[in-house]
């Protein structure tokens, strides 16, 4: 938004506050300005001069003598080969000595023989964007009205010494993208009255309604329709005075009909848009939505095609306009128009910005309506138009409106309380202090009991919530103002959650293993994304992949861990040790996956190699499962695991097993089916995964020491014959049950199954270790408690002492 000051000074008396100190205060109360640009800045000695006249070069068919008067005692010369000059002109003129933009210097000269003391100039040579020229001037010189006066300052006439601020507003603040609007915060700011502009003007006897009727069929689009008739209109040039303030807003001048209904969008923010009435040969507007297909012909010549969502306005039969974006060429106003409908409406913000989307058209209209218009200013932007059609364009107003208002307009009620205000800005201020600042914004305010309720005007839109009137009490006391404290209250130590503990203690344990960590894709492939899945889930496919490789949300790790073991294999790396956290992703039909993190590893090729000693170890299954027992016992959860052999595609059969936390299986471990790891073109290799969801909700007891045993531990080893399918840790846990408290520690160290035995059984070997911490174990109580073991694991599993 370009908010000329000497404009602007037309609401508000700025007196004693110069540009710079302006903006720096509409800064500070919140609403950035990103510039503040004076367009007569470093231009010297241009003054308005009068063609006296204007003769053909006789060395030069494309440059004129000029005889300027400058007011100064005799006329000066000048060659100008301006195609447009001619003598009875007011122009700008650029005396010797003066200075233009890019520090371009003038002097005297001589082309083609005849001496030339100035230059008359075109507006751009004065610095005004190409754009912001009227069409007539923009390939000659610009003319000024016959009553400028002579050798004054031509600067000051164009409004060139003026200063533009640039403001940087954000979207909620649309009731500053007016002048009023600017005003009203100015006002606020500076604590002075806002002067609106007064609206008085003469009609005529005839009545609006009877000249055209309104009709609405889409009211939720369009609650609010106005239509001001005003008839025998001369459509010419505006005035120069506010030529030059639409071009210090960003905006062209035209014709006076249109230049009227763009100073009214500057001033108030209220869109208009003027109809040729004669075209309008119904005599009615109907606003409705446009069928499928329908066409119409825009201002800017091209050809729209609407859909059945956009709004459009019509003479009951065609579109004459795309209500809140841009009007249609076949009713726009022109040199022969004599008769002129000003239309001034509120349109739903959200009918606005679909279609300014979906037919590609933004306009100075259609970026307020979409912010969302003050409704009460529509009548007031249309008794406006009507002010100063009659006053500049010598229109006779028709008495009256043509209305259709369907639109119930409540100011919203605001309540807080001063303790709100003053606990959240960290401020002491008083009732008086709060109430004063909202009649300082024109805004209605009353306080009862330290409750503050606040009706908030319609021309801010951006006022809802308690925060709101927070923001406001804040910006206008001054951010400067608000005193600098730190925050009183307990504060707690930085520190890891739970949750952030134990996945830096996995990771620690992996790397403290000699696992790598790797960091693969979470996108698959259709054939890989239910892979060594722990729980097959329906496949969750990307919209718009990157590759087919690529495509799928994965639902197991394993897959893109054997990628990194392949990729380094093929590199002649034949020994690799990968772990990775990371989510895997799992939908229940149509619904959005749940992401669920899991720990994987992969392992290949030696475990150990130790050339000096000549020992080397291969990775096997209990490399694999050593590492997680590891885990478990870091995490302090190894008594809740288990594990139990499993079957499951592309794993070996008899390498395999299923891992249990508190009897519900978290995962597997296991050697890669033979056939999968020749696809992949790998040796034998070793994997698991794992969820760790269960694990990070669970409650790790706090770890414990004790003083080492002041009395001897006794050790039985026991070698137990049994059934071939019976598990190893299916023994251990019968034998820690049975032994009680005096039995403390348990560990396999053998296994038979050789030639010696019989066929289907197998040897296990436990040392199992008894103390009491308190007193030394008499041989008579190990024993008994030894006999327990025996017993139970022979009466559950049937297995008894080797001989």
């Amino acid at each position: 938004m370009f908010v000329s000051y000497k404009w602007l000074e037309e609401y508000i008396d700025l007196s004693g506050v110069t540009p710079d100190e302006l903006a720096e205060k509409i800064t500070r109360s919140g609403i950035e300005v990103e510039g503040v640009e004076i367009p007569a800045n470093g231009i010297e000695n241009v003054v308005i001069g009068h063609v006296v006249s204007c003769e053909k070069h006789p060395e030069a068919d494309k440059l004129n003598i000029c005889q300027v008067d400058v007011g100064e005692e005799e006329n000066v010369q000048i060659i100008c080969g301006a195609p447009n000059v001619a003598a009875g002109q007011k122009v700008a003129v650029a005396k010797v000595g003066a200075v233009l933009p890019g520090n371009f210097k003038i002097k005297k000269a001589k082309l083609r023989g005849e001496a030339s003391h100035g230059m008359i100039c075109s507006l751009q040579e004065l610095g005004v964007e190409a754009k912001l020229v009227e069409k007539k001037y923009a390939e000659g010189i610009f003319n000024f009205p016959q009553n400028a006066e002579v050798g004054a300052d031509a600067l000051e006439a164009l409004m060139l010494d003026d200063a533009v601020l640039e403001l940087g507003l954000t979207p909620n603040r649309a009731d500053a993208m007016s002048m009023i609007g600017v005003a009203y915060e100015t006002g606020a700011i500076l604590d002075r009255p806002v002067k609106l502009p007064d609206l008085s003007y003469e009609t005529v006897d005839e009545r609006a309604e009877d000249a055209i009727k309104v009709r609405v069929e889409a009211v939720d689009e369009n609650p609010i329709y106005l239509a001001k008739v005003v008839k025998d209109v001369k459509v010419g040039e505006s005035p120069q005075w506010m030529k030059n303030r639409l071009v210090a807003a960003g905006i062209r001048p035209h014709n006076n009909v249109v230049d009227i209904t763009n100073y009214i969008l500057i001033e108030y923010g209220q869109p208009l848009h003027a109809f040729d009435l004669d075209q309008i040969k119904t005599g009615e507007i109907v606003i409705r939505l446009a069928k499928q297909g329908e066409k119409i012909k825009t201002l800017d010549e091209a050809e729209r095609s609407l859909s059945e969502n956009h709004l459009v306005i019509t003479n009951g039969e065609v579109p004459m306009a795309i209500a809140g974006v841009m009007g249609g060429y076949d009713s726009e106003v022109t040199d022969q128009t004599v008769n002129v409908v000003i239309e001034s409406a509120y349109f739903a913000p959200s009918s606005v910005r679909q279609t300014s989307k979906e037919i590609g058209l933004r306009s100075e209209a259609s970026s307020r309506f979409e912010k969302g218009v003050d409704p009460k200013r529509a009548a007031l932007a249309a008794e406006r138009a009507a002010q100063l059609l009659s006053l500049y364009a010598g229109g006779k107003v028709l008495s009256g409106t043509s209305a259709a208002d369907h639109m119930v307009i409540q100011e919203k009620e605001i309540s807080i309380t001063l303790e709100k205000i003053n606990r959240v800005t960290g401020t002491e201020l008083t009732e008086e202090t709060v109430l004063d600042i909202f009649r300082r914004l024109q805004i209605d305010a009353s306080a009862s009991e330290g409750l503050i309720t606040v009706l908030a005007p319609t021309r801010r839109g951006d006022l809802e919530i308690e925060e709101d009137l927070i923001e406001e009490v804040a910006r206008l006391y001054g951010y400067d103002n608000i005193p600098m404290t730190l925050p009183v209250h307990e504060t707690n130590p930085g520190g890891l959650s739970p949750r952030q503990q134990k996945r830096r203690l996995i990771r620690q344990t992996m790397e403290g293993a000699g696992l790598v960590q790797a960091v693969t894709y979470s996108l698959t492939n259709q054939q890989k994304v239910t892979e060594f899945a722990l729980d097959v889930k329906t496949p969750v496919e990307l919209m718009m992949p990157m590759s087919e490789e690529r495509s799928q949300l994965r639902q197991s790790i394993i897959p893109q861990l054997l990628e990194s073991v392949s990729y380094n294999s093929a590199r002649q790396k034949e020994s690799s040790a990968f772990y990775e956290t990371g989510s895997v992703f799992l939908a229940e039909g149509s619904e959005l996956p749940n992401e669920e993190e899991h720990l994987a590893g992969a392992l290949t090729g030696l475990w150990q190699l130790h050339p000096w000693q000549g020992e080397k170890k291969q990775v096997d299954f209990y490399v694999a499962k050593g590492i997680l027992d590891a885990l478990w016992e870091k995490l302090g959860i190894s008594s809740d695991i288990r594990y139990e052999a499993a079957k499951m595609d592309h794993m070996h059969p008899g390498r395999t097993a299923a891992v249990f936390y508190k009897d519900q299986q978290i995962g597997i471990v296991g050697q890669v089916h033979p056939v999968k790891a020749k696809e992949l073109d790998l040796k034998e290799t070793y994997v698991f995964e794992i969820k760790l969801e269960d694990i990070y909700g669970n409650e790790t007891a706090p770890l414990k020491y004790s003083a080492i045993p002041r009395y001897p531990s006794i050790s039985r080893d026991i070698a137990l014959v049994t059934d071939r399918d019976v598990a190893a840790g299916t023994l251990e846990a019968i034998i820690k049950e049975a032994g009680g408290k005096l039995l403390k520690n348990v560990q396999i160290f053998d296994l038979y199954q050789g030639d010696k035995m019989e066929e289907g059984k197998k040897s296990l070997a436990f040392s199992l270790t008894y103390m009491d911490p308190e007193r030394t174990l008499t041989d008579e109580e190990v024993v008994k408690a030894h006999n327990k073991v025996l017993d139970a694991v022979k009466e559950k599993t049937g297995a008894e002492l080797r001989s």
